[in-house]
Formats: C-alpha cells, structure tokens, sequence
C-alpha cells in the first residue's frame, strides 16, 4: 500500500486565458492533515475540484485513495468526502433528520442510515443537540454537523476548503478539535485555509500554492526554518532609548537591524540566540538602559508565507 493517499503530477487547468493551474504537483501522507495555502486567485479551490472529480483536467495525472480521478471518477468519490466553503446542511431537518437524509443519499438502508447518524451525531459532540434544526445552532456547531455530513460512508480522505471561515474563535476551535478527531481515527485531510494559525496548528505538512503552482512543500516549522535564525527583539519604554539600543542589538546581531519606532521595538537575526540575549541584557544593564521587553522570537508562518508568496493574501 503506498504511503501517499493522494498523488498528482503535472496538473494544468485553463479557464478561458486564465491558468488556475500550471503544472501543478502534490503528494500527500495517509493518515495526515495536509495544508494548501495561497493567495485569493492562487489555485487552491481548483486543485480540490480536480482531485474530488468535480472538474476535469487538461493534462497531468492524479490518484486518490488509489484511484485515477479520470477513468475512476466513481470509485474516487466512493473514497472521499467533501466539505466545501458553504455548508450543505438543510435548515428545516433537525440534525438527526439531516444526517439521516444523507445517509439515505448515500444508498444506505433506513436502518443503518439512523445507525449512522446516532454515531456522527455522538463523534462531532451533538447528540445533545440531535433534535434541534442547524439554523439554531452556533456557527462552530453548524459547521461540525456539515463534517458530520461529509462522513457518512467514513472516507478515507477528507476534502475541506476553507472549513473555518466566517467563524469566531469559539467556533474554529470546535472544528479544530473535530478535524483532529478525525485524523485520530485515520481519515486523511486535505484542508485549504486562509488563517495561518490554523495551518501552523493542524497540518502536518503545507504546500504553498502560488499562480496554479506549487511553490513549495515542507513541514510549518520547515517553513519558518527558510526564514533564516532566530531574532533578537528588543522593546524600549521611551523613543529616546531607541538609538543606544539599536547600537546593542547591532553589536550581537547579523546585518543591520530592524527598527520600528511606532512600536518602539528594535530587532535583529542572531547567529547564536543564547549568547546574544545574554550579551544584550548586560550591555542594556550596563548602560543603564529601560527597556519593556526583551527576547528572542522564531519567524512565524505569516512571515515565511508572505516571503514565498511575495504579496499578501487576501
């Protein structure tokens, strides 16, 4: 059994004289949560459509759940579920009736669709809320009975474009926890996500999509490591002692240093994080100097997103 769940090589699709995507690759892990992160535009929702056999391809090839998306387009979907931007949830069925009427799409028998829904409903935290219709419910909670819906046939790989948006912290953090419960369980996920905590926080790996291609694929932590060292950050409590502080920092630190006086922080990569924080914190003690804060901070994902990508999201 291959170690990948998902294979594509070589994925181009046009619409018109617009390439979504151009030459486009991915490989992903069983049993992991896979990231795409790019820009509005990038090729992020394309790529979905593609692999779930929702659009076709113009050339290259892709396999999921050991399956060709072209020539084996039922057997994929028999292997996968979907959980697309909006919710697919019907507002007049309570919770219950909805996973049933799934089910029942589905081709199971009244019997095990009512058996099934009792399971998703106990798994996703609803049975308390079995009987009450979707519009009364929480976004979090709307959108876990959409994942809840998305299982039925407990797929092997689970597609989710961009599962949280729109919703409040209390809500993402519901379907975080969902979303690893679900991996717990085996089920592969592919997840597109504009939030960058999110994809530093689920995804075992990223691919970073760029204008229909791959920009790259790493690990989150792989991907902060490409923004270089450590940075020594220092915040002063007056912009007086800005000047002798940069002068510190310049001293411990590599190239020159970053000054942001609306913020009155100064900072700078270091090669050794350890020696530098202790070498900064005598001279600052030594030169009497008031400061606020004093650390070393690791890139973030924004950053290193935005270097790959070199332009903001939307």
């Amino acid at each position: 059994m291959s170690s990948s769940v998902i294979e594509a090589h070589g994925l181009t699709r046009r619409f018109g004289e617009t390439v979504a995507l151009d030459d486009f690759d991915l490989e992903v892990a069983r049993g992991s949560v896979h990231g795409l992160l790019g820009p509005n535009g990038a090729g992020k929702t394309t790529a979905v459509r593609i692999l779930t056999t929702l659009q076709r391809l113009h050339t290259g090839t892709a396999v999921v759940a050991g399956h060709d998306v072209v020539r084996e387009a039922r057997q994929v979907r028999r292997r996968i579920g979907l959980t697309a931007q909006q919710t697919a949830v019907d507002d007049l069925l309570s919770a219950r009736q909805n996973l049933v009427y799934f089910g029942r799409l589905f081709r199971l028998g009244k019997a095990d669709a009512r058996k099934r829904a009792d399971e998703l409903l106990a798994q996703f935290g609803l049975t308390d809320s079995a009987d009450r219709v979707p519009k009364k419910f929480s976004g979090g909670m709307r959108r876990r009975l959409d994942l809840a819906a998305s299982m039925i046939l407990a797929p092997d790989v689970l597609f989710l474009d961009e599962p949280t948006t729109g919703l409040d912290p209390a809500g993402r953090r519901e379907v975080w926890e969902a979303i690893a419960g679900l991996t717990a369980g085996g089920t592969t996920v592919l997840l597109t996500t504009h939030y960058l905590d999110e994809a530093d926080r689920l995804c075992d790996r990223i691919s970073v999509v760029d204008r229909g291609r791959n920009v790259v694929d790493d690990t989150p932590e792989g991907l902060k490591r490409r923004m270089g060292a450590e940075r020594l950050e220092v915040v002063a409590t007056a912009s007086e002692a800005l000047e002798p502080i940069t002068e510190v920092v310049k001293a411990v630190g590599t190239g020159e240093p970053s000054v942001r006086p609306e913020s009155l922080t100064v900072s700078a990569f270091v090669h050794d994080p350890v020696d530098a924080l202790v070498s900064a914190a005598a001279a600052i003690r030594e030169q009497r100097l008031e400061v606020a804060d004093l650390g070393l901070r690791r890139p973030t994902l924004d950053e290193a997103f935005l270097e790959l990508v070199g332009r903001e999201t939307a």
